[in-house]
């Protein structure tokens, strides 16, 4: 069944007008959905609309699975869409506002070795609003409204490579910042790859103003291909080039997620290799202890050491800081809850 959520305030005029409905219906329509509630729960509205705008929509895109909440006041979300299939997101409160990390498929096809998200694959996209709905369900469970958003900033990057699931992203992010429902400024919005060279340029073409974000993790293409199967595709010169282009469309500063993998990339000759590709890019690096993920038997980095290669990059002129590690012990990483539900 089809979703309110993936239409804008004036498309939802035309269902209801479609339906026989007066035009204000849409606003009462909206707004409830956009308060997450269900379709039969918005009071205002007749039941003999409700019952033809359910022959249509699904009546409760997105629900609760299961919320678990860390030491560290961290809470995982893992939800349970229409047709069963179950996605997660993680919301995180810091001192400049509240954080969620959404997903934008369920599952992922692109392998990356670090990353509990590809292991079952991917299943299917999730469509703009099943995206949309993940923002306005924690911004309920939070006590947040449209007037007073418990949602702050959103980051795309837990289950999903978002720019293998490009239109419906786009179409996510017309409707997240949209005057008339939950208003998140795009420059409050980052977007993170594993790099689709050609989906980086398409979206500079657009003139957005999400902040982009590369998961590079290697300073070269041989220890890249290792853990990162899209490096068989583009070459991180590519790549470079690709996020170079972003930069002079939208002057917005890119941000490099580097995973620290102990004994793979995290050594001082790493982080000089890693200073020499960015010379001169207006960017930033974040440096991520990894979270472990016992399936593909990789450990993280730890914090001393990562420290050191921060320092090491802060001498080359390298913007960088270490990512202070949230939710471990509620399975924080992408994919790690969902991974476990599925298999048990």
């Amino acid at each position: 069944m089809d979703n309110l959520l993936n239409y804008s305030y004036e498309e939802i005029e035309q269902i209801c007008l479609n339906l026989g409905e007066k035009k204000f219906r849409a606003k009462q329509l909206f707004e409830g959905i956009y308060q997450g509630k269900k379709i039969s729960e918005i009071s205002n509205l007749s039941k003999d609309f409700k019952q033809k705008l359910l022959e249509k929509y699904v009546d409760e895109p997105i629900k609760l699975h299961t919320k678990l909440t860390g030491k560290d006041g961290t809470v995982k979300y893992v939800y349970e869409l229409y047709d069963g299939n179950i996605i997660e997101g993680v919301y995180m409160s810091y001192k400049y506002g509240n954080t969620i990390c959404v997903s934008t498929q369920v599952g992922c096809r692109m392998g990356c070795k670090f990353c509990a998200s590809t292991l079952n694959g991917l299943v299917r996209n999730l469509s703009a609003g099943e995206i949309l709905g993940q923002v306005l369900f924690v911004n309920k469970d939070n006590n947040g409204d449209l007037k007073n958003r418990k949602v702050t900033n959103i980051v795309l990057m837990g289950s999903g490579e978002p720019l293998d699931n490009f239109d419906n992203v786009i179409k996510f992010f017309e409707l997240v910042s949209s005057e008339d429902g939950i208003n998140i400024s795009q420059r409050n919005i980052s977007l993170s790859t594993c790099g689709l060279v050609d989906k980086i340029k398409e979206m500079a073409n657009l003139n957005l103003q999400i902040t982009l974000t590369i998961s590079l993790h290697a300073p070269n293409d041989q220890i890249r291909k290792q853990t990162m199967p899209i490096a068989n595709k583009y070459s991180i010169k590519e790549l470079i080039s690709a996020t170079k282009y972003y930069f002079e469309k939208t002057k917005r500063r890119i941000v490099f997620e580097y995973s620290l993998i102990d004994g793979k990339n995290d050594s001082f000759e790493c982080a000089d290799e890693l200073a020499n590709v960015l010379k001169g890019m207006v960017c930033h690096v974040n440096l991520i202890p990894l979270n472990q993920v016992k399936e593909r038997g990789m450990s993280g980095t730890n914090r001393k050491k990562a420290y050191a290669f921060m320092d090491r990059l802060n001498s080359h002129n390298i913007s960088a800081t270490v990512r202070r590690t949230m939710g471990a012990d509620i399975e924080g990483a992408c994919g790690q809850l969902r991974n476990k539900i599925i298999n048990g």
